[in-house]
């Protein structure tokens, strides 16, 4: 049952991967950073090449995630590579994204080993399947966000707290330093935010005598100088800049400078009434189940870090659940806790069948919302899709075979067109044969017409460009010679029929499938346009 049950939370995260590949603008830095450790190294040689320096964003970033990451995917790479399963650089962008999965998979299958032993093996089922059936975790996991390069140590650290045997009253000491070592990383390398989590567990620890004052500042102050150091030096090497620690700058930015609220504000209230409902769907109520139903003194210990963060956060301006995601392994635990609760009752009494009923109802309205949530992401990549179009059919119906030239839009590169989908366009690794002919891909930001007219190829927003003479877009007219490869729908918003007829509405002898696909049913909208200039003349 324990294989099974860390193998259904690995096929989970990795089955999220290979639904939607793709990616999104937030995940671009440490992708592309990936990339370039893979297809460049990181000697001072091969630097000039790296993305980072065309597109910096808005502060600095760590690169210790992206190389890591790069280094452990290396070995998988090269063997998918040696059995002929890598044909494009874009199977790459998807053995990082598995690697990257498994890694946080792994993490989770700890903590649900340490519930396990602290509160039994029922709940370390229920933990299992709350957590396979949210969308935000498994979804989430395998992509290159920095919060998703922390989760791992933050979730080790849980691991490391929730492990002790079930009449242990303290984790051990070693636990304890480990712990907090962990949390400091995560805060000083990947997300500022987890210094809150960090300071809230010494905090705890203090109140409750599991840590003296003195070991607390001394793990805290070497764990705080170890890791700037290490950022420092990585990250001053790899951005040119002396003396640079990305997540300084990023505090000081977003925080000091209030520049965050530029992205948008919302109340204080939001992460309570809006994105932790929304993260931990069922696992809330059963959550708050537990906690006035079962011993509190138990939970408690775990809630509280997870609360400060989430109440540190919520005083800052621009509120996003992944400044919090990292809470929903641990209030999953107390989730978990509950649900054995309720499957613990009696069923022959009338409160016991009916916890029991809402158990199973918690965890079929996790997979209900999942299921949704899930469909519409994997049609919310259209940048992608439209890459696809363009590696595939660009020059399929020229008979001039000109080198393609091609210009990504905005759009596009917000969602999907990542370095690893230029699959005709230099470095390659090793095992893979280069192109004949080298593509370029430009990403140039709002291009003037004399850009515009050396493009062959275009990924944007408009099926019809301007007429000639109309402004940047004037040479591409349909009558100058510009033919539509093929266009990109993606999600738009879920329509609700309660007369469940959908598409079919007033047809006699529609099927009882046919009427409830009907009821809840996807609406989608033309997002992008692949076109090619025609050189047949």
């Amino acid at each position: 049952m324990s294989f099974a049950l860390d193998a259904l939370i690995l096929a989970t995260a990795c089955t999220h991967v290979l639904l939607a590949p793709y990616t999104k603008v937030e995940e671009s830095f440490n992708l592309h950073a990936v990339h370039d450790v893979l297809m460049y190294g990181v000697s001072p040689s091969s630097l000039s090449s790296y993305d980072h320096f065309v597109f910096p964003g808005a502060v600095p970033r760590t690169f210790i995630g992206s190389i890591l990451l790069a280094w452990i995917s290396k070995p998988a790479i090269y063997v998918a590579g040696s059995f002929g399963f890598v044909p494009s650089k874009f199977e790459l962008q998807v053995i990082v994204r598995l690697v990257l999965a498994s890694i946080n998979a792994l993490g989770l299958c700890l903590i649900r080993h340490g519930v396990s032993r602290r509160f039994g093996r029922p709940t370390g089922l229920y933990f299992t399947l709350i957590t396979c059936t949210q969308f935000h975790i498994p979804f989430w996991m395998g992509r290159t966000l920095p919060n998703m390069l922390a989760l791992f140590p933050v979730n080790l650290a849980a691991y490391l707290l929730v492990d002790r045997a079930p009449n242990t009253l303290k984790p051990s000491q070693r636990s304890i330093t480990s712990s907090i070592a962990l949390l400091v990383f995560s805060a000083v390398v990947f997300r500022a935010e987890l210094a809150a989590f960090a300071g809230a567990l010494i905090l705890q620890y203090l109140y409750l005598g599991h840590l003296t004052l003195r070991r607390a500042l001394t793990i805290g102050t070497m764990s705080t100088l170890a890791s700037i150091a290490l950022t420092v030096s990585v990250d001053s090497y790899l951005w040119g800049q002396p003396y640079l620690w990305p997540e300084y700058q990023s505090i000081y930015f977003n925080v000091v400078e209030g520049k965050s609220a530029d992205w948008g504000t919302s109340p204080a209230h939001s992460y309570l009434t809006a994105h932790l409902p929304k993260l931990l769907l069922s696992a809330l109520p059963l959550s708050l189940f537990a906690v006035f139903s079962s011993a509190p003194k138990r939970l408690i210990s775990l809630i509280f870090p997870s609360a400060v963060l989430v109440g540190a956060m919520s005083a800052i301006g621009h509120k996003e659940w992944r400044f919090v995601v990292y809470v929903i392994p641990i209030w999953n635990v107390v989730a978990a806790r509950g649900m054995s609760a309720m499957v613990s009752q009696r069923k022959s009494s009338l409160i016991g069948r009916v916890l029991f009923l809402g158990a199973c109802s918690a965890i079929l309205a996790n997979l209900g919302a999942t299921v949704l949530l899930t469909l519409a992401a994997m049609r919310n990549y259209p940048g992608g899709e439209a890459m696809a179009i363009l590696n595939t059919l660009a020059n399929a119906n020229n008979t001039v075979n000109a080198a393609v030239n091609a210009h990504i839009g905005n759009l596009a590169l917000q969602t999907g067109a990542s370095l690893f989908t230029h699959v005709h366009a230099p470095p390659y690794p090793p095992f893979l044969a280069s192109a004949n002919a080298s593509w370029v891909y430009d990403k140039t930001d709002n291009p003037d017409s004399a850009a515009y007219a050396k493009y062959t190829h275009v990924v944007g927003e408009s099926a019809v460009p301007p007429a000639a003479g109309g402004g940047a877009f004037g040479f591409m007219s349909r009558k100058g010679g510009w033919t539509e490869l093929g266009k990109v729908e993606a999600f738009e918003r879920w329509v609700v029929d309660v007369k469940g007829k959908g598409e079919g509405e007033g047809e006699e002898g529609i099927g009882l499938v046919e009427r409830v696909k009907g009821v809840v049913r996807m609406e989608e909208r033309t997002r992008l346009w692949v076109l090619e200039k025609d050189l047949k003349s």
